[in-house]
């Protein structure tokens, strides 16, 4: 599939009424997993189309092609609309959050594995630890507090079990900053799960930071806020990884491709009748939006598509699976792995004046003073020993102990 030379059957000016825009939600009782993460991966690309267009609104002097982001932009408003409408009313806040990491964890693990260059797949499996960690600490709070066992949202898929603590994620400012990609000589695929990561890490940052204050109660809005940092951190670390040096039409193509290879893969990997129909109307929404880039590209900067994406041909297409096998063995071999910089090392081997301990004494102070590390402690001291999904004994000798929570491990 080359979108480029597929045509599009939508103008700009095809809009959705209002009838179009209330979705059906989906059920939160039978609904697959992977349903509700393709939904919230979704969203999370509309929003970045959204921020991203609204960033070269306010960047650009030519108020026609001013007029001509404003026209894709309403559309892509739209899709969002509709994006969020098939999430459940009854479905709280904490589950959300489930979704959100269970799609953190198995997106980036997917892209890990395929990933041909070596320091993208690095700055991955970095991170996958950490989210994968974050999944483990919500779980426990929904069982602590709504009396809902997470594994039926994971639906068995991804294990609920601690990775990288929490706690130990919470590095000085700069070690976050990576080496930029250059796109030029990046693979399509390279390209594409940069942007992927980057649009879904950003959604759940806003997502913990709006939502944070809205909890039931303290801990639990404290855990919100800890885990907001850590996102933060993960918006620097994969925004830092796209492309600097490409102009704004080269970066609005490369943002309408993204968004029409994700609607292909999620419309070729949807299980549910209803939702697959949606990603087939979103997709032909943004064939017509990667056209109308393409014009301005030519237009403005007098560039052809071919000098951003040489082979539009879409490549490997996102399908969702479990990947419990990779993740135990990325814990297994990196879990005591810290950021150095624009590298990453065992934190065992970082210098004693490395800025990473001193913000660590400096944010964290006590172990008691850590909502992640309190959450666990709590749920240990109400129930004898932790609450985990996993299929068998965890890789991480340190981490295999159920009544009581590691603080050490990473740090």
């Amino acid at each position: 599939m080359n979108p480029f030379v597929e045509k599009p059957i939508k103008t700009a000016e095809d809009f959705y009424g209002w009838n179009n825009m209330a979705l059906k939600p989906y059920n939160k009782f039978d609904v697959d997993p992977y349903t509700r993460v393709r939904i919230i991966l979704a969203n999370g690309a509309e929003y970045e189309a959204v921020w991203f267009s609204h960033q070269f609104h306010r960047h650009e002097r030519d108020n026609d092609l001013r007029r001509d982001l404003a026209t894709l932009r309403r559309k892509e408003q739209q899709q969002q609309k509709r994006i969020a409408s098939l999430k459940p009313i009854g479905e709280g806040i904490l589950e959300h959050t489930i979704g959100y990491e269970q799609l953190a964890v198995d997106l980036t693990a997917i892209f890990a594995q395929r990933e041909s260059d070596r320091y993208v797949k690095q700055a991955m499996d970095f991170a996958l630890l950490e989210d994968f960690d974050h999944l483990y600490r919500y779980a426990d709070l929904l069982e602590m507090d709504k009396g809902i066992i997470a594994e039926k949202l994971v639906g068995g898929y991804t294990e609920l079990m601690p990775g990288r603590p929490t706690i130990s994620e919470h590095r000085f400012p700069t070690d976050d900053v990576k080496r930029f990609t250059n796109y030029k000589k990046a693979s399509s695929l390279t390209k594409l799960d940069i942007n992927i990561l980057t649009a879904a890490e950003q959604q759940t940052m806003n997502y913990y930071m709006n939502q944070a204050a809205f909890y039931q109660n303290k801990l639990g809005r404290q855990l919100y806020t800890e885990i907001g940092m850590i996102e933060e951190q993960h918006v620097t670390l994969y925004g830092g990884l796209k492309d600097t040096t490409s102009t704004w039409l080269e970066d609005l193509l490369m943002h309408e491709y993204t968004e029409c290879y994700l609607y292909y893969s999620l419309w070729q990997d949807e299980t549910d009748r209803y939702v697959k129909k949606v990603w087939e109307e979103h997709f032909n929404d943004e064939l017509q939006h990667l056209h109308v880039a393409a014009e301005l590209l030519q237009k403005h900067e007098n560039k052809v598509w071919q000098q951003v994406i040489p082979n539009g041909d879409f490549p490997e297409l996102l399908a969702f699976r479990s990947n419990i096998d990779y993740i135990r063995k990325v814990l297994k071999e990196t879990v005591n792995y810290t950021a150095r910089g624009e590298d990453y090392s065992e934190v065992g081997d970082l210098p004693a004046e490395a800025k990473f301990f001193d913000y660590q004494r400096e944010v964290n102070g006590k172990d008691s003073d850590v909502a992640s590390h309190n959450i666990i402690r709590k749920y240990i001291a109400d129930n004898g020993k932790d609450y985990r999904f996993q299929t068998a004994e965890h890789p991480v000798e340190e981490l295999r102990e159920r009544n009581r929570d590691n603080t050490t491990v990473g740090r």
